[in-house]
Order: C-alpha cells, then structure tokens, then sequence
C-alpha cells in the first residue's frame, strides 16, 4: 500500500492541469516507506504521449536526496487523454523498480484519477493508495 498526504496528491492533480496539453512528471521522495517531499519536474520531451524528467531537474532533486538521505519513492506523471494506467513505453521505460509510479489521468478533467502501480521486469502490478 502507498499513504501519501492529501496536499501531495492535490499537487500532482493541479501539476498535470497546469501541463495540459503536455504530460507532467515529477518525483516523490521517500525515507522508510513514507514520502517526504514532492519535486515538480519539467518533462524534457514536451509530449502529450510521453514524459522523461528534465536533466537538470534530475540532478537538483538528486542532489537534495542525497544531501536529506532519501530515496526515489515515486515517480509520477500525467496522462491526459487516457486511463490511470501504464501505457506500453511506461512499462518498457520504467528503470526504477524500487519506486512506486503514480499515474494522475485527466481523461475526465473534472474527476482526475490517481492510480498506484510497481513496474517490475515488464509487470504491471496495482498498489492501493491510500490518502491521508
């Protein structure tokens, strides 16, 4: 199961608004199983069909892990014509098997969904998320 707080969540939905017509990304960090600070990312690819964090986003929010001694909890982003659920090329390009990916979908812009999963070796399992 993935808690993140309420406020969290609000960010991820009113980032992937703001994107629009673009996905967004970002990343949560995370220290013992719980999150402790979201990052809001530029995605480098500019895309409505895909995102990769932006370099230099990358290395700030490295940088800040190290330096607080946390790790990638979350990577999340948007998708804003389809479900909350990993397309093919998410799947085929999820590298970090030790974090939850989250999925905030605006298919329907007035009920956003948000969606857990870990991606490992190509399979797709749901995470409940629960929000505190």
């Amino acid at each position: 199961m993935l808690t993140l707080p309420q406020d969290y969540v609000d960010e991820m939905i009113a980032h992937a608004k703001e994107d629009v017509p673009n996905e967004c990304c970002g990343i949560i960090a995370g220290k013992d199983g719980a999150a402790t600070k979201l990052y809001r990312a530029i995605n480098a690819e500019a895309s409505p069909f895909r995102y990769s964090v932006d370099p230099k986003d990358l290395l700030r929010i490295y940088r800040d892990l190290d330096s607080n001694g946390w790790d990638v909890f979350v990577i999340y982003h948007s998708h804003t014509h389809t479900e909350a659920y990993p397309s093919p090329t998410d799947i085929r390009l999820a590298a970090w098997e030790d974090a939850l990916y989250v999925i905030v979908s605006l298919e329907d812009d007035e009920n956003p969904v948000v969606r857990a999963f870990r991606i490992q070796d190509g399979e797709v399992t749901e995470e409940e998320l629960e929000v505190a």
